[in-house]
Parts: C-alpha cells; structure tokens; sequence
C-alpha cells in the first residue's frame, strides 16, 4: 500500500440510529487494507441512544468533522426524522470543510436535505420513506428507485444494503475495482450493483399484462444470450416503442438499454465467479458479439477486464 495518509471517514451519529448503518461503514471501507481511517461522532460529542435501546458513544468530537475527507451521515429510524435540524446538528454540519465528499446512508438523506445540502441535486432514500421526503422536500429531484444516486461531492443511498453499495462504489472511485470488489469479497457482498439498478420495492403488481412490463422482464431474463431490442421487449409486452419506455422507466427506474446491459454484466460477473468458462464462451451466454465487446462493457461498468475481474475475485477468497 501507499504510504499516503489514510482517508478520514467521520460518520455523524444522531439519536435513534440504526447499530448496523452505524457499523457498516467501519466494516466496509476497513476492508480496503488501511487505505481509511474510519471514526465516529455525535453532534455534542456525547452518546447517543440507538433504535436498538442500547447507548454509542463516539470515537471522536464533532470537530473532526472539520477534518473529514469523507463525512457520513448515518441513518436514523422514521419516528426520529424531523424536518427542521435540531441547532447542534445544523451547526456541526456547517463545519464541514469545503470540497469534503459527504454520503447518506438510508434516512440520513433527510438530515442533507433539511440542512439545503441536497438543494439543485439528485438524491435518494428507502423508498418506503420516499413520499415522507418528497412533501417535506418538494423542491429535490428524488429518485426512490435507484440504489444510490452520486451528484458531485454529495452521494445518497437507499437502505441499509444499498449503503453498503455505495461504500463499495466509492473505494472503486479512490482506488479501483481491484480493491473495492477485494473488501466486497472480505464483506461477503457482491462486488458491484450497479447505482442505477432498481431497488426491490413491495409495489402493487398491475392488474392486467397490458399495464406491466414484468412479464417482458422475465421473457428477457431468460433470453439475454438474444438479440433484445426495444422494439422486440415492446412487441412481446404488446405495446408501442414509446408506450414501453415510459412504462419501463416507471417501474424500473432505468431505461430497457440500460437495464438489458446491467443483467448481461451482472450474469457476466457471476459466470466469471463461479464458473472456469472462457471469456468469448461468457460472451455469447450473455448477449454480447464476442470478448471484445464484453471487455469494453465491463470496462465502462466496472473499470476492469473480465481476466482481472475473475482474477480479482478469486484471490480475495
């Protein structure tokens, strides 16, 4: 490893947090061989009750948020949420330095929000807390659907999985995907979701076939090593090109491109993993020409080859 100063991560505690959201980070970024130096502060530098009953209390005092290179806002139960910040936490969230990259984990999207952090920026939160979000922050283009969101400096998740993606996701931006899917590896996670991909959101299934697209979702799903087309999910969901992509969009927050392209990649990294075939083998179960053009999507997705990945992968074991 580099002998360059560790990352400073500084998670900010409220009370009624969550153990596990206040846990992960820890767990997550102390998987990526000493490159983090990870701490915990509450906004008074005391300790604060968990949703679990039991006390934290912090490694840090709030002035290490001044210092942070990466600021965490841990998530807190619905019941906590409040739309106006209480005056300590308002205040140590105006001492973080400029050009610091601050993170949302879950609920902690609303402490962002109400602090005008998230002003003229994308964001995310659990969906189930979503339209909680929207009546009290009308004004920011939320996107429940997504599992994390990154609009410059600020980056937000939806649940307690998705931070983990989101961890993951930005030890691939500072050190690359070799050691971000070795700390996924060490966590027992999948080395990478994408942040577009859906979350999994207990919605109304619609009435009729004619109102869905799950049913064309699951015909693709098992034809991915096919040509897929728009014009071939619309014809099979018996709908115009058009009509298909808003529908899509709607149910899956992501256009049917993008979400062909991210089950291709994701069947990819699993036959990488688990399987000896070859690349250009892989290639053609997945949809794609040949191992050049699985190399160039992966690439753009993950930032490595299949050979690194499937290499990265086996010697993280």
């Amino acid at each position: 490893m580099s002998s360059a100063p560790a990352h400073r991560v500084v998670v900010l505690a409220q009370n009624g947090a969550y153990p596990f959201e206040l846990g992960m980070p820890s767990r997550v970024f102390g998987a990526a061989d000493d490159a983090y130096d990870v701490v915990l502060c509450t906004p008074d530098g005391g300790p604060i009750r968990t949703n679990a009953g039991f006390d934290v209390t912090p490694s840090v005092g709030p002035e290490a948020l001044a210092t942070a290179d990466t600021v965490v806002i841990a998530p807190v139960e619905p019941y906590s949420l409040r739309r106006e910040l209480p005056d300590d936490v308002r205040a140590v969230l105006g001492t973080i330095r400029h050009g610091a990259r601050v993170v949302s984990i879950c609920t902690g999207g609303f402490t962002l929000a109400a602090a005008g952090m998230l002003d003229d920026r994308r964001a995310t939160t659990h969906w189930q807390c979503a339209p909680l979000f929207r009546e009290w922050f009308p004004g920011i283009e939320l996107n429940e659907d997504v599992l994390f969101t990154s609009d410059g400096r600020i980056h937000t998740s939806a649940g307690a999985a998705a931070g983990i993606d989101l961890c993951l996701h930005l030890i691939r931006e500072d050190n690359g995907p070799e050691l971000a899917n070795a700390a996924a590896r060490r966590c027992v996670v999948a080395p990478h979701r994408d942040g577009g991909q859906a979350q999994f959101i207990e919605r109304p299934v619609a009435n009729s076939s004619d109102q869905s697209t799950s049913s064309t979702r699951d015909w693709a799903l098992a034809r991915l090593r096919d040509p897929l087309t728009i014009r071939t999910l619309a014809g099979h969901a018996h709908m115009s090109e058009r009509t298909f992509a808003r529908r899509f969009l709607g149910e899956t927050g992501v256009t049917p491109r993008r979400w062909i392209t991210q089950q291709r990649l994701g069947l990819a990294r699993e036959l990488l993993e688990t399987t000896a075939l070859d690349i250009e083998a892989i290639a053609g179960e997945v949809g794609y020409a040949g191992a050049a053009s699985l190399r160039r999507h992966l690439s753009a997705s993950v930032g490595t080859t299949p050979s690194r990945y499937r290499n990265t992968f086996r010697s993280a074991r």
